[in-house]
């Protein structure tokens, strides 16, 4: 008697999630019988990593930083507690060092930050290239407690030291014709893996691209940021330069910038560029608007124990920021332009 085997289907490189790893995942969470709504969450919590086999990460997070000078302007002072250091910097989503959540804080640690420049040109009257350590030692920093939420419905509060972004834009003259700013991060293959294999990187073409609209990067919540928890960034958190951007999902806070264009037209992005039917150029925080495969009403807010080991609450509309950003989409159907 001849047993007929069927083969599993080819994976398409622009989908994240492995096959067998989703598979597994999915085996786990029944046989854990955590249900069909456990399901539909995003992959990536540290609890399956380890049924997976996955270990943790023996590099200490957090290391090789230096200390910063900074001020604390009240209004960003909130009675929020922070995400506990050593979570925010062990739990990351950067793929140019991998998809699993402690691959950044695994891979990431031989990434030369120093020397660093960023380009800035496009729609501006002085372009300029701006070497990155010598910059910061003539920055004024504020400290900033911001709420951070990933768009696969878990968010943290970490607190960010950095510049506002409009300073360094109007420093640089846009023109007239600057509609848009546009961000690139790094392209370094022999550095960062996830650049070297698409199936490391989560099948994306880098270099990862990002965009705002210039008067959403003109916005004084927009943050150039340098360094976290008092300290220069690590380099799984997006040193020496990143993005964030409180009122929107956390792909939006693209990481390690080399070039700021200032642009006519909206720039690519580069996660609606991989899937445009569940990412936006937008992208803004939105409890009434789902991920095509998720909720988006509340989120898990990630503490000592990993995703499923941290409480549920509800999202906020704009992330908390609504006050701060809701007139900037006045008259907007923020479902089309999710």
């Amino acid at each position: 008697m001849h047993i007929k085997i069927r083969k599993k289907s080819a994976l398409a490189e622009h989908q994240v999630t492995p096959e067998h790893i989703y598979l597994q995942r999915r085996r786990i969470i029944q046989g854990l019988g955590l249900g069909a709504a456990a399901l539909s969450l995003p992959a990536g919590a540290s609890v399956l990593d380890r049924l997976l086999g996955n270990q943790e990460p023996e590099v200490v997070a957090g290391g090789g930083q230096t200390p910063l000078n900074f001020e604390r302007p009240e209004a960003y002072q909130p009675a929020l507690t922070p995400t506990a250091e050593k979570v925010a910097t062990s739990y990351n989503n950067f793929y140019e060092f991998g998809t699993d959540k402690s691959d950044p804080v695994r891979y990431a640690q031989g990434l030369k930050t120093r020397p660093w420049t960023i380009a800035i040109d496009g729609e501006v009257d002085k372009p300029q290239t701006i070497d990155v350590w010598a910059w910061l030692e003539k920055q004024r920093l504020e400290e900033r407690i911001y709420r951070h939420r990933c768009v696969e419905a878990w968010s943290m509060v970490i607190p960010w030291m950095g510049v506002p972004l409009a300073s360094i834009i109007k420093a640089a003259g846009p023109t007239s014709r600057a509609k848009y700013v546009a961000f690139e991060t790094l392209y370094d293959p022999e550095q960062m893996r996830g650049q070297a294999s698409r199936y490391v990187g989560g099948g994306i073409d880098y270099p990862y691209v990002e965009g705002l609209r210039i008067d959403e990067a003109m916005n004084p919540l927009s943050l150039l940021t340098v360094g976290m928890y008092g300290k220069t960034l690590p380099n799984q958190n997006g040193a020496p330069v990143r993005l964030v951007v409180p009122w929107k999902y956390g792909f939006k806070g693209i990481k390690s910038i080399v070039r700021i264009s200032l642009t006519e037209h909206q720039p690519p992005c580069t996660w609606n560029l991989l899937a445009s039917y569940e990412y936006g150029f937008y992208a803004n925080v939105n409890p009434n608007v789902d991920h095509p495969r998720w909720s988006q009403a509340s989120e898990r807010v990630i503490g000592e124990g990993g995703l499923f080991g941290s409480q549920r609450q509800p999202t906020l509309m704009f992330n908390g920021y609504e006050e701060e950003v809701a007139s900037l989409y006045a008259g907007m159907d923020l479902r089309k332009f999710y």
